[in-house]
């Protein structure tokens, strides 16, 4: 999964933001129209999308309504658009920050830094006898290890990041294995499948991890 993708149609700002990120070492992608964003999160996925507005065909406002509809991925809107109600449009839309062009490039690195540490820094998930640990990438059911794959334990912790909230199959089969072309979406239901198999008290009848019909899965704790 890339760490950050950047959706601006300016390419010189762009390649400037994309070099002082991948300084900090993060990952990064580019995309210069809102089309090509969405085929890019949804292949490779994204931990923080910087969204410009004012694209060519589909607007930054679009990208954000369209990723919403299926995700909690941080959103930083940056534009030139500086006005009340483009601020309220974009927050109102999802959007975790707005950031006005032009801005400067420590402020801006500090503001994703920001985001990365509150979304990201906590190293250990618990939900109810579930304990998932994001650094050591180890599992636990009632303080007993879980053997997870490593797709298996990525799967996991996105539906229980994503507790209560329906997900679509093509959103978590692109976020998990979207850059492996070899794979189909029915690995998806053999891992969820595996998964009810180790942390479910009784994988025929799922208490945890529920199918939504015609939709997806979800998680609820129990």
């Amino acid at each position: 999964m890339t760490d950050i993708l950047i959706v601006e149609d300016h390419k010189e700002l762009a390649d400037l933001l994309c070099d002082f990120l991948r300084a900090e070492n993060y990952t990064v992608s580019v995309a210069d129209t809102g089309e090509k964003a969405l085929q890019l999160y949804e292949k490779y996925g994204a931990r923080l999308i910087v969204l410009d507005i004012m694209l060519p065909g589909m607007d930054g406002f679009a990208v954000c309504r369209k990723i919403r509809e299926d995700s909690n991925t941080p959103i930083l809107i940056v534009s030139a658009k500086t006005g009340k109600e483009d601020k309220l449009s974009g927050l109102l839309l999802g959007a975790d920050d707005y950031i006005e062009k032009p801005y400067d490039i420590d402020i801006m690195l500090a503001k994703i830094s920001g985001i990365f540490k509150r979304r990201y820094a906590v190293d250990e998930i618990t939900d109810g006898c579930l304990k998932l640990n994001r650094v050591s990438r180890t599992a636990y059911k009632n303080d007993v290890p879980l053997e997870l794959t490593a797709k298996e334990f990525d799967l996991l912790t996105l539906l229980i990041e994503n507790k209560g909230k329906a997900l679509r199959k093509e959103y978590l089969f692109s976020q998990i294995w979207g850059s492996d072309s070899f794979s189909e979406q029915q690995t998806l239901t053999v891992h969820i499948k595996w998964l009810r198999q180790k942390i479910e008290d009784d994988p025929k009848h799922p208490q945890r991890i529920l199918t939504v019909w015609g939709v997806g899965y979800k998680y609820e704790g129990v």
